[in-house]
């Protein structure tokens, strides 16, 4: 029945991951970021607390009065932070148990994760117990009905001397000194939550416990339109203990289990509360696929690493674990970026979107990484380039000193380091850019190595784009950036004397230019051809430069080709299809090297094409960009915006 359960899950979560995945891309698809969403409104719930709780009086005659001065006499601020720190608290109810029944369908809560689950169970009891406590603190009749109903329940537990309910049947049995324990219970329970979500996340490595900025903002701005539009009141007045109140309205996200209080017993209510806590912390153990040994070991080829993935473990969470670089993003299988070939070895494929792995790529012996945990010892394919070592990874700060417009939607950008630091780099290599929020977006260096005066990148403007709209409306000379190179293994391979042919789409043209003027410039003299592939006639943004390589170099040749060539543009050279150019050209490609960059849906085409026509595999080297959706593992000129 479990099997049955989640495989129907399955299926209907990949449906509304592909439908959200179409919405906000999965770079913004919040289903993959349910955990940093939960820290997120955790922090909201933190911050509106602490605010609230400066304000907060813990008599019995002033709990009351100080909520509804907050409430009322400073509705500015303190009437939004009561309802921010309501909302975000059902917020985290909500995320919460997405969150769970998520990996429950997926299956990711047995083995290695069962640490996790286990922890997480304990959060979210944490939280609503906390939530119940909160209710208690406002002592309106709906705090009255919680209290008098909670003690009734507690008190079937044969722990307590005397009845607690006792402590809620006349007006004069409670004090302040229970308010004040109240208050440092809501104070306490969050804190030990801090510490319970470090414990959570610790195990599963590089887990993600910020949301994208744009979900954050996103978030916030629901939160403040829900606190300004319906704002959290008390209800019916204050708790007066000698009436009964007969009419409330219950929080659904705490308080859904209350209403069966008063239609069962308390027996009854133990037992259903009790049993569905050992049913969840029984299903990692209920889930089981497979009975696996601790610690299949995983090795790379040719790279000869070695290191071991326990028990449930992805490929990708153990080798990030042990700091074997994979390539990836979503860790969700939804992008595509971590698939990578097994060579000996069965895994576990694990549930993916179709379009990322599909099932030729599995006969060929591929699997998603982020999603495959090994059945077996396993052998993979990992190339680590040992070339990379002269060129070490470096977070640095530069300063934009440039901003050239060269096309309508195409900006370069001169980026200058401090005084006295250098970078080295291949090219071909790109760099991260970091933005406040963690995220990051991928450029190619377009100026050759020998030439670091300044950094160049060449950034093309993405309707919506995040990034590269700052770019192009707010970006100044002056402005300090922060980024991690550099990256990526797309350089030349100078063992090689074959003829290259260049095929470079839109501002692919960047990685390519920076390996032409670096080829060039070290003087050599293998015959190179620049097939560079746009729409119209204005998108050749530097023509001129690859038109003066032509005739300063016997050995270079550029053919630029328009897809979309515009009656204006008055053009008498290639059209059609970049890649076609190139099979219409060349019959026979077997003694060529190509080096393809540009969109994915340029180098996915090219690829086989090129391969067909008889190019080996071996001397096709491709680097595909994508937009926001996705980031490969050795970006080109753009990957996000």
């Amino acid at each position: 029945m479990i099997k049955l359960i989640q495989r129907l899950g399955q299926n209907l979560l990949l449906r509304v991951e592909k439908r959200f995945n179409a919405i906000f891309s999965a770079e913004l698809n919040p289903l993959y970021q349910l955990g940093a969403i939960a820290f997120f409104l955790f922090w909201v719930v933190l911050g509106s607390g602490f605010y609230l709780y400066a304000f907060y009086r813990t008599g019995v005659s002033e709990a009351y009065s100080s909520v509804e001065k907050i409430t009322h006499e400073q509705w500015y601020l303190g009437g939004i932070m009561r309802s921010l720190h309501r909302y975000a608290s059902d917020g985290m109810v909500i995320v919460v148990l997405v969150h769970m029944a998520r990996n429950f369908v997926m299956n990711r809560l047995s083995g290695f994760r069962t640490f996790s689950w286990i922890t997480g169970i304990v959060l979210l009891l944490l939280l609503i117990i906390s939530g119940i406590n909160g209710y208690w603190l406002v002592w309106d009749k709906l705090a009255q009905f919680v209290a008098v109903a909670s003690t009734e329940f507690l008190d079937w537990l044969p722990v307590f001397v005397s009845p607690l309910v006792r402590n809620f049947l006349t007006p004069d049995s409670i004090n302040d000194r229970f308010f004040s324990l109240l208050s440092f219970m809501h104070l306490g329970i969050p804190l030990g939550m801090l510490i319970f979500i470090m414990v959570h996340t610790q195990r599963v490595s590089r887990a993600r416990t910020q949301p994208s900025r744009q979900l954050a903002v996103g978030l916030g701005l629901t939160l403040l339109v829900l606190a300004l539009v319906k704002p959290a009141l008390s209800q019916g007045g204050q708790a007066d203990l000698s009436t009964v109140a007969t009419q409330i309205r219950l929080d659904w996200f705490f308080l859904a289990i209350y209403p069966l209080m008063y239609a069962w017993s308390p027996g009854q209510m133990w037992a259903l509360v009790g049993g569905f806590l050992a049913f969840l912390l029984l299903l990692p153990l209920l889930a089981r696929t497979k009975r696996m040994k601790e610690g299949f070991q995983i090795t790379t080829a040719p790279s000869m690493r070695a290191f071991t993935a326990k028990s449930g473990e992805t490929v990708l969470e153990a080798a990030l674990r042990q700091d074997v670089r994979l390539p990836y993003t979503c860790r969700d299988g939804a992008c595509g970026n971590c698939k990578g070939t097994i060579l000996h070895g069965a895994v576990d494929y694990g549930v993916y979107q179709g379009d990322a792995l599909s099932e030729q790529d599995k006969q060929a012996g591929k699997a998603l990484f982020c999603c495959a945990t090994p059945l077996s010892d396993l052998e993979i394919e990992y190339y680590e380039n040992e070339t990379l070592k002269q060129v070490p990874v470096k977070n640095m700060r530069c300063r934009v000193h440039k901003m050239e417009r060269v096309a309508p939607d195409v900006m370069v950008l001169y980026l200058k380091l401090p005084q006295g630091k250098k970078l080295q780099f291949f090219a071909g290599q790109y760099l991260d850019i970091l933005l406040e929020d963690g995220a990051r977006r991928s450029f190619s260096f377009a100026n050759a190595p020998y030439d670091d005066e300044f950094i160049q990148l060449h950034i093309r403007l993405i309707p919506g784009g995040r990034f590269t709209t700052h770019v192009f409306t707010q970006m100044k000379e002056g402005d300090e950036l922060s980024f991690e190179g550099p990256l990526g293994t797309f350089f030349l391979n100078k063992e090689s004397d074959k003829p290259i042919i260049f095929v470079a789409g839109a501002t692919g043209f960047a990685p390519v230019k920076s390996m032409l003027d670096h080829a060039f410039y070290t003087g050599s003299k293998r015959r190179m051809l620049l097939y560079w592939g746009v729409r119209m006639r204005k998108d050749l943004y530097m023509a001129d430069l690859p038109e003066r390589w032509q005739r300063e170099h016997e050995n270079f040749t550029f053919i630029p080709v328009l897809s979309e060539a515009a009656p204006e543009d008055n053009w008498q050279g290639r059209t059609g299809l970049v890649h076609e150019a190139i099979l219409q050209d060349f019959p026979d490609l077997s003694g060529y090297q190509i080096y393809s960059c540009g969109s994915l849906q340029m180098v996915q085409a090219a690829r086989p094409a090129f391969i067909a026509q008889g190019l080996p595999e071996n001397a096709c080297f491709s680097d595909a960009f994508l937009l926001s959706a996705h980031k490969t593992a050795q970006p080109a000129a753009e990957v996000q915006p």
